[in-house]
């Protein structure tokens, strides 16, 4: 049984984006959070507890109160929210070879999710890519798990016990797949969505923690009965997220043209997003990892549907699929966020992501479209509130507000002695401050070298679920 919760008061610095090219700097305020775990005060100039107390007119007894170090190294920051990765991928994260995406699937990646039909060792790996999400800040995640629907709930049970926020969706694909590893008919796939979707809502009704997603793979692993068939599933239920792949990689995108020409499937226009589209999977609730190599015509479609794009920087690099134009994406009206892409990512780290989308647009940008870089401001808003819009959960995540929920974490840096060594009592991480860093600076570092060891703990919906031995 949970323990009820307590008010809480978090006093320090906290950091998070206003905007997509800025950050807020909140030093010496108290943020009150009550037992639902939502923001109910911002009161700046507020260091003593006993004045905040009485500004909210809460009992000290009943209020647990948690401050950053006044060494100007730790302050809070927003949850971090992945829009996408495979949580039954997480062993392999690191191995791809030299393969390609469509090698890749068929080598590594459908064996590994066909033996996730085992609960034993689908409880061993989706127990450890929760925990491991957590410790690196993620307080929301976009997740696949595999064709097989007691596997699917046993995730969303360990979401749940864990306070992960997630959507968790059963995967559907009927072709292109080997045998062991493929739904035997569009209805049967039908069938074990329902009653994913089911089971889910069954064990978190409010939606708080864990909700279902429809999760047709990609196009190419579903028949054209079972994409109509999902997109009147998302007609009967246009609240159900939708998530799926789209334009990773050349070969699946001409294979895509292959399988669904825009003849058969009566499409407005002759590509992959019109493809979901012809079947009603491109909606405003449709989460698209990728989109590498998207043309203006699909961009514009994208947005009129405003549907989102999940940006995987780490995994198009590793598996060589292109460089995403983020910037973009961003001025065609696109809303995005960044996804880890386990396990074709190697890191289950949003902050590695954040990085590597900052360093992913400097190469596109030396295709000769400077204006393409990002900031580590605008990064940081893409693994916070711009996931937040991504998941359909904006206004409600992804910053420190009156009313949204606390799903924070608290950064600790590391800092320096006059020795040169890490101050006594502080972990030695890649981190280092000295001193006279700027704020901005000081995040900067953190961008470009942070990992799990500077996440002292994690909060969700006001709930401590990760602290850092």
């Amino acid at each position: 049984m949970t323990t009820p919760q307590k008010n809480k008061l978090f006093i320090g610095s906290s950091i998070h984006s206003k905007s997509l090219g800025e950050l807020e700097y909140r030093h010496n305020t108290a943020i009150a959070v009550d037992t639902q775990g939502k923001i109910v005060a911002i009161l700046p100039d507020t260091t003593d507890p006993t004045s905040a107390l009485q500004t909210l007119e809460w009992s000290a007894s009943d209020v647990e109160i948690v401050t950053t170090a006044p060494n100007g190294a730790q302050f809070f920051f927003p949850g971090f929210i992945d829009t996408h990765l495979h949580a039954s991928q997480y062993p392999n994260v690191g191995i791809f070879g030299n393969s390609t995406l469509l090698d890749w699937l068929n080598t590594y990646t459908f064996p590994l999710e066909a033996s996730l039909a085992d609960p034993a060792k689908a409880r061993k790996v989706y127990g450890r890519v929760i925990r491991k999400t957590l410790s690196h800040g993620t307080t929301t995640a976009a997740y696949y798990a595999t064709i097989d629907v007691a596997s699917t709930s046993l995730l969303a049970d360990l979401c749940l016990a864990a306070g992960q926020r997630a959507l968790v969706g059963r995967v559907c694909m009927d072709q292109l797949s080997p045998s062991f590893y493929r739904d035997e008919t569009p209805l049967a796939s039908l069938a074990a969505t329902r009653e994913s979707i089911a089971y889910i809502e069954c064990v978190d009704p409010t939606g708080e923690i864990v909700r279902p997603v429809l999760t047709p793979r990609f196009a190419p692993s579903c028949s054209a009965p079972l994409m109509k068939g999902l997109g009147e599933l998302a007609k009967e239920r246009p609240d159900l997220p939708i998530q799926t792949h789209i334009s990773e990689n050349k070969n699946e995108i001409a294979l895509v043209k292959e399988l669904f020409p825009a003849e058969s499937t009566g499409a407005e226009q002759d590509t992959y997003a019109g493809v979901y589209d012809a079947f009603g999977l491109l909606t405003e609730t449709t989460i698209l990892a990728h989109g590498v190599h998207l043309t203006e015509e699909e961009a514009r479609l994208i947005a009129k549907r405003k549907a989102k794009v999940s940006h995987c920087p780490c995994s198009n690099s590793a598996i060589t699929s292109g460089a995403a134009r983020v910037r973009w994406l961003l001025e065609q009206g696109i809303t995005c966020g960044l996804g880890t892409d386990m396990s074709g990512g190697y890191s289950p780290s949003v902050l590695e992501a954040a990085r590597l989308a900052a360093l992913v647009s400097r190469h596109v940008a030396m295709g000769g479209d400077d204006k393409a870089k990002l900031t580590v401001e605008e990064v940081l808003y893409l693994a916070t509130r711009g996931g937040a819009e991504v998941v359909g959960m904006e206004g409600k995540l992804g910053g420190f507000e009156v009313g949204m929920d606390w799903d924070a974490q608290l950064v600790g840096l590391g800092t320096v002695d006059e020795r040169g060594d890490a101050e006594e009592g502080e972990e030695d991480g890649n981190v280092d401050v000295f001193g006279w860093e700027s704020w901005e600076d000081r995040v900067a570092k953190w961008v470009y070298n942070g990992d799990d060891r500077n996440t002292r703990k994690v909060w969700v919906k006001g709930r401590l679920v990760h602290e850092r031995k």
